[in-house]
């Protein structure tokens, strides 16, 4: 098969994995209203087309908290992530080190935070949900610090979980459940043993470090649904921000007056996420959220924005409509479920040869100098 787009290590994706785990990946809430949204709504952006500017030497350079990063873009904390390649977040982890750019560890992760941390040298973010149990909390914040991760990302738009259908006929979820993914793993042999064989263990790392057995995929769904916490709110992550001495980042804000509330409660940064359409359906697209956030709080804190990039120049519209980066998540997922560690550094290297065409053909040079100039105006 040949690969020049992320659209075809989905497709890739789809024929390797088993349905339980593409489904899980590719899925929404509810209707998928938002999930296609996400897309098509960055898609109908239009680029302004600019010649003879004189772009004879694009920088993709930036920095994120002042840590360097060869583009403005981090990978996006996504759950289960080992599940999809041998020890995943360790091959995600070690593709993002060799393309200098950051990889965001999934509180719910296969791989624990040491394991990732310990396999490459760049230190790595870590992600973190709003629980009940605030000792789970507290265990892996200090574990993250004591294994060198100094950025923290907190997820706060998963106070319940969004209702997921197309998990319950795929069999993430549902009636017979354990069975049908069984047959699923039977009749994809390539995933069953490379992954359902060879990446074992099969359990959420960081959760089991804490409950001191093992928290396999059975356990999952339930041990989310008991310790969302849907009473949360800013004066609760009081604690957090005096815990963590690095900078926080808040994830999960699609509205202005949010936007503020985080530059009140000290956040270093916020990305602009409508948790890639598997929460709320319904609500705006990550990409029309954007501006007017970008306009009440720009440069105030960091912006970052996720949900719905699939190519470099999705990143190059985020970025000239206010993100000062972006996240991505199935799009590595895919190319890491197709190749491993090697499709995640192609992947990013699609990204970066599609952000130069973007910007040299509308005129930016640097990072910097992609404004919204470089959109038609509707």
């Amino acid at each position: 098969m040949i690969i020049s787009s992320s659209s075809d290590y989905r497709e890739a994706a789809r024929r390797r994995l088993p349905p339980f785990l593409f489904h899980y990946i590719d899925g929404g809430a509810y209707a998928e209203h938002t999930l296609r949204r996400n897309v098509d709504d960055l898609s109908d952006i239009a680029l302004r087309q600019r010649v003879l500017k004189n772009v004879g030497d694009v920088d993709l350079t930036t920095t994120f908290f002042d840590e360097a990063v060869s583009m403005p873009v981090a990978l996006a904390p996504v759950g289960l992530t080992g599940m999809y390649a041998r020890r995943g977040e360790v091959q995600a982890a070690k593709a993002a080190e060799k393309k200098g750019i950051p990889l965001t560890l999934s509180t719910v992760s296969v791989c624990p935070i040491e394991e990732v941390q310990q396999a490459v040298n760049r230190p790595i973010w870590f992600q973190l949900y709003v629980l009940r149990d605030r000792g789970f909390m507290k265990n892996a914040l200090e574990r993250a610090w004591a294994a060198g991760i100094r950025k923290l990302v907190f997820t706060v738009d998963m106070p319940v979980p969004g209702a997921r259908y197309r998990d319950a006929h795929s069999g993430m979820s549902g009636p017979n459940a354990a069975f049908r993914r069984i047959l699923q793993a039977m009749t994809h042999p390539r995933w069953a043993l490379d992954v359902g064989l060879g990446g074992r263990p099969h359990d959420l790392g960081n959760i089991s470090a804490y409950r001191g057995e093992k928290t396999n995929l059975a356990d999952y769904v339930g041990w989310l649904g008991q310790n969302f916490d849907p009473s949360i709110g800013w004066a609760d992550l009081e604690w957090i921000r005096d815990f963590w001495k690095g900078p926080m980042i808040i994830k999960g804000i699609l509205d202005p007056d949010e936007a503020r509330d985080a530059v009140r409660f000290g956040a270093d940064g916020i990305i602009v996420s409508n948790h890639g359409g598997r929460q709320l359906d319904g609500v705006l697209s990550s990409i029309r959220a954007l501006p007017p956030i970008a306009e009440a709080v720009k440069g105030q804190l960091t912006i970052l924005a996720d949900s719905g990039v699939r190519s470099g120049l999705d990143v190059v519209r985020m970025i000239a409509q206010g993100a000062d980066g972006v996240l991505i998540g199935r799009a590595f997922v895919y190319a890491l479920a197709a190749a491993g560690q090697a499709g995640v550094e192609n992947l990013l290297d699609l990204f970066q040869k599609e952000m130069r065409v973007a910007m040299t053909l509308t005129g930016a040079k640097s990072i910097a100098g992609i404004s919204s100039d470089a959109l038609v105006k509707s």
